[in-house]
């Protein structure tokens, strides 16, 4: 890990006297930053780790709590402003929570997609992989939705948000997680931020060249 994200800030370098590239974090909760301090949140934290890794980035927070990806595709065409080079999407955990369609979740996770292809915006899309207590049916459903639709639009594509916390591929038991998650043990906190952070850093990195070139 060490040696591809090396790899990536010296192909950045290239970018070092360029225009600031604009990249806006279309998420929920999990990117909004709920029940922590401003400077805690996902934003803050990833803004202080491209900054460190010497990237001309500016982040935009566009994480609304509760939001699903009805609410994302609702409020894309506003958040795609002329300045935005580069969007992380983030959504589909308040589906899960809620048991949604993961037919309709497809088909707004594509919308968002859509929008940003017509305004020329390059997108990490980050995966979210549901529980079972939907059945495996609805599990497979939704899981395969981010993968496949990453392809088909040939968009920059994360495995999960919380790839930071994984080990070996895999998401720990909750026991393991309450270290780094606040007290409803769905949100993580500040430590746990930064863990997810250091996971995703590397991909957003690679967002914000494409996004420059």
């Amino acid at each position: 890990m060490r040696k591809a994200i090396i790899a990536i800030v010296v192909s950045y370098a290239g970018m070092a006297q360029a225009e600031e590239v604009v990249i806006a974090a279309l998420g929920d909760s999990l990117t909004q930053g709920y029940g922590l301090a401003v400077e805690e949140g996902f934003v803050p934290q990833l803004q202080r780790w491209l900054d460190g890794a010497g990237a001309e980035v500016r982040l935009i927070n566009a994480g609304v709590s509760g939001d699903t990806t009805a609410g994302g595709l609702a409020r894309v065409d506003w958040t795609l402003t002329p300045e935005v080079g580069g969007m992380i999407v983030a959504l589909g955990a308040n589906d899960i929570l809620r048991g949604l369609d993961p037919v309709a979740a497809r088909k707004n996770l594509e919308g968002i997609l859509q929008g940003a292809q017509n305004a020329q915006v390059e997108v990490l899309l980050v995966g979210m992989q549901a529980n079972g207590n939907y059945g495996a049916e609805y599990k497979q459903q939704f899981d395969a939705i981010y993968p496949e639709l990453a392809e088909t639009y040939e968009v920059l594509y994360a495995d999960s948000f919380f790839v930071g916390l994984m080990q070996d591929g895999v998401l720990p038991q909750l026991s393991d997680l309450l270290p780094l998650l606040q007290a409803d043990g769905l949100h993580p906190n500040a430590t746990g931020v930064a863990q997810i952070v250091e996971g995703l850093g590397p991909q957003v990195l690679e967002l914000a060249q494409q996004a420059a070139d």
